[in-house]
Parts: structure tokens; C-alpha cells; sequence
């Protein structure tokens, strides 16, 4: 069966788009300027990841007869690059994102709507569309996308015959039946950082919190599970430092029975001894959805005012072979939901973060281009509460209020 290609990018942080060196003569001229050529815009500048969306772009270039010009700059760079060009209307024809910041993007109208160029959108989670949609308007595609779990330790869940935790009150019995100091039961990342806030959403949005008003019992009862591992030494008190890097090298290490985090921790797992699997994130009660955020790269169309190209480029990276392609090769999730079961069956060892997908949420589904000043109250009142600088049922509102 044939399917339409199309274009995702994803979104990182703040306002508009931005014009690739190369862009043919040097002038002020939205993309490349020629017809069978297409700019690309992206963030993987480092290995191996560079290579890898290289590869796919460049069979999207193929089935669609163009040329690309790529080019990548460190994430930290891309949002300076963005705010320069933006107001000189220099544009890529392609654009990724992270996908919290694609709203925020298309909010400056700087992006083009997929229902231009007549994009099926049939078959993908409803969190990928969430997170690309503005005000009704789709903007962005994700080809795949990564979510967060729960990582054990096979062997030392064994040892203590302990299955993998399910529940809230499994993962708290585990976690202290698995410490000993070192290894600690359990880490996971409560840093002051989006990451911080990112590690809590599970937690918050299966009990049924919603980033729309954090001062309620469902967001204080995960705050207050959060604080109990910590307090009854289950988790170290370093966790308010580590960043999901830090965390995986402590699980790597054998200094953590178990530890949430992302499929992208993969590859060094796999270079360890660890013998290692995951689970969802536990729920807080039985019944309940484990329900995650949706990480990963949104391909967008910029307004460059070339119709013909604009429409090349909503052809492309979502194909079903590159969705593939690009899960297979970086521990990602495809975004069609019905190429799930092939997906596993190759990749066994992204079951549990496959499912996890399908109920992920997207962090700007509900809050939209305000999600990052809800994500700094969060991280900020989980250091409160962690540190007993507030207790739980006021750390929210204080972290409010500054």
C-alpha cells in the first residue's frame, strides 16, 4: 500500500524560524531558492544521531527527487538562530523541533499548516497530533518518539523475589526491600530543570493531575510519593541534582535497583553487564492508565511564500519504512500506531515504552505556549518538598509565588 509522505520536526524552544547557510546567493530569500533543492534545519549535530536522520533524509530526498542542504547546529544554538532570522524572514524549507515548542512557533505564524498540502494523518498517536496542533491547525509530524518508563534490574529483582513493580505501593515496597545503601532502591531525576518536571508528569498525570491547576490532592499525592522515597531512604537526596544522565549512570553503575527513565538510555545500557528490562510507570491505583509525555522531533514547514516547495516539503520523513527506520536505529517509537506490533517483534526490548506511547501525552496540550512557566512551578516545588523547605500541600503555591 502506498502512503502519502510527509514532513515532522521538532520543536525546540521560542519563536521563529530561521534561514541554512547555503541559501543560495547569500541573499534575503526564503530557502534554498531552487526548485529541486531543499534546506534542512535540525539539531543533531553529534554522532551517532547525525548520521542516522541523515540516512532518512536522505531516502525522503529520493522518493521526492530533491536535493538537501542540511544543517545542524547544537540545540543550545538553534533558538538564537531562530530569533535572528525570523525578523529577516530567512527560512529553511524544513524545520525541526522539539515538540513542547511547536505551538509556540506557530503561534508567530511562521509555520505552514499540513492541511495546505493535503496530509494524512490517519493511523498516528493522538499525543503526536496533540503536541503539533495550533488553534486547529496541524503543523508537524513526528516520524517516531520516545516516552519514559520504568528501568530494573532483572537480577537483583530476582535475588529478592521481587516482581516488577505495577503500583505505586509495589514500587515503594520494592524500592525499600532493594535498598542498602548502595545500591539505593530507586532513582529517578527531581533536578531544577525541565527535566525535573518532565520525571514528575507520569507520576502527576496517571493520578490524574493536570498541569491546569497543581494545587489539587491528585498533584500532591505523586509530589508526596516523590518525597517518601527520598525521606524513607528508598532514593538518594541526590536526586535533586541528577539530571536523567546522571541517573542513568547511577542505574549503570549497580548503584540503583531501578531508575525512570527514557529509551535513549539504551545504547549505553546495552554497553554495560547490567542485565536489565523495564516496565510502564507504575500507577498509583489498580485500574489506572500509566500515562507518560511524549518526547521527540516535529518536522515543520516554515512559510518561505514558495508554494511548489512548501508543498515537497510536507512529502516526506513519516513514511512508514522511515519510521522504521529511525525507531529501529535510535530507540524511538513509530508514530502509526498500527505499525506497533511489527515494531516490537523486531525490537522486543521497546515493548513496554511502545505501549507507553499510546497513552503519552503531549506537556502543551493543555497549557500551549504557557507550558514552560507550569513545568518551572513544578520543578520548582518538587525541590521545595524534597528539601522540607515547604511541606507538600503548600510547596505548589509557593513555588507559585515565587
Amino acid at each position: 500500500m502506498h502512503h502519502r509522505r510527509y514532513l515532522s520536526v521538532l520543536a525546540v524552544a521560542a519563536a521563529v524560524p530561521l534561514a541554512l547557510t547555503g541559501c543560495s546567493g547569500g541573499t534575503s530569500s526564503s530557502g534554498s531558492g531552487d526548485p529541486d533543492t531543499l534546506t534542512i534545519l535540525d539539531y543533531y549535530n553529534n554522532e551517532p544521531d547525525k548520521t542516522l536522520v541523515q540516512e532518512a533524509l536522505d531516502r525522503c530526498a529520493t522518493e521526492v527527487d530533491v536535493t538537501i542542504k542540511r544543517e545542524t547546529v547544537p540545540g543550545k544554538d538553534l533558538i538564537q538562530k531562530v530569533l535572528q532570522r525570523g525578523s529577516s524572514k530567512t527560512l529553511p524549507d524544513v524545520l525541526m523541533l522539539d515538540n513542547p515548542d511547536v505551538q509556540e512557533i506557530a503561534a508567530t505564524g511562521g509555520l505552514s499548516p499540513l492541511s495546505n498540502y493535503d496530509v494524512d494523518t490517519e493511523g498516528f498517536a493522538d499525543g503526536i497530533l496533540e503536541a503539533a496542533t495550533y488553534e486547529g491547525e496541524l503543523y508537524g509530524l513526528a516520524p517516531a518518539v520516545n516516552t519514559l518508563g520504568l528501568f530494573y534490574n532483572v537480577d537483583l529483582l530476582d535475588e529478592a523475589g521481587i516482581e516488577p513493580p505495577q503500583t505505586w505501593n509495589d514500587l515503594a515496597d520494592a524500592a525499600a526491600k532493594l535498598t542498602s545503601g548502595d545500591p539505593y532502591g530507586i532513582a529517578f531525576s527531581a533536578i531544577a530543570t525541565y527535566e525535573g518536571a518532565w520525571q514528575f508528569l507520569p507520576f502527576m498525570w496517571t493520578n490524574e493531575g493536570d498541569e491546569t491547576d497543581l494545587d489539587t490532592p491528585e498533584v500532591k499525592e505523586a509530589l508526596q510519593f516523590w518525597v517518601d522515597l527520598v525521606n524513607d531512604g528508598s532514593a538518594s537526596n541526590s536526586v535533586l541534582n541528577w539530571s536523567q544522565a546522571d541517573v542513568k549512570d547511577q542505574f549503570a553503575a549497580g548503584k540503583a535497583a531501578m531508575m525512570v527513565n527514557g529509551p535513549w538510555q539504551i545504547p549505553a545500557l546495552n554497553e554495560t553487564d547490567i542485565n536489565w528490562d523495564s516496565v510502564q510507570v507504575p500507577v498509583n491505583e489498580v485500574g489506572q492508565t500509566p500515562v507518560a509525555p511524549l518526547g521527540g522531533e516535529v518536522w515543520t514547514v516554515p512559510v518561505t511564500g514558495d508554494k511548489e516547495k512548501q508543498a515537497k516539503a510536507a512529502e516526506c520523513i513519516s513514511s512508514d519504512d522511515n519510521q522504521l527506520a529511525l525507531a529501529e536505529s535510535r530507540y524511538l517509537v513509530p508514530t502509526r500506531t498500527a505499525l506497533a506490533e511489527e515494531y516490537v517483534e523486531k525490537m522486543p526490548e521497546m515493548a513496554s515504552f511502545t505501549e507507553q506511547v499510546k497513552n503519552a501525552r503531549s506537556r502543551t496540550g493543555q497549557l500551549g505556549e504557557d507550558w514552560p512557566e507550569a513545568a518551572t512551578v513544578i520543578y520548582n516545588a518538587i525541590q521545595l518538598a524534597i528539601t522540607g523547605k515547604a511541606p507538600v500541600d503548600d510547596a505548589f503555591a509557593k513555588a507559585s509565588n515565587g
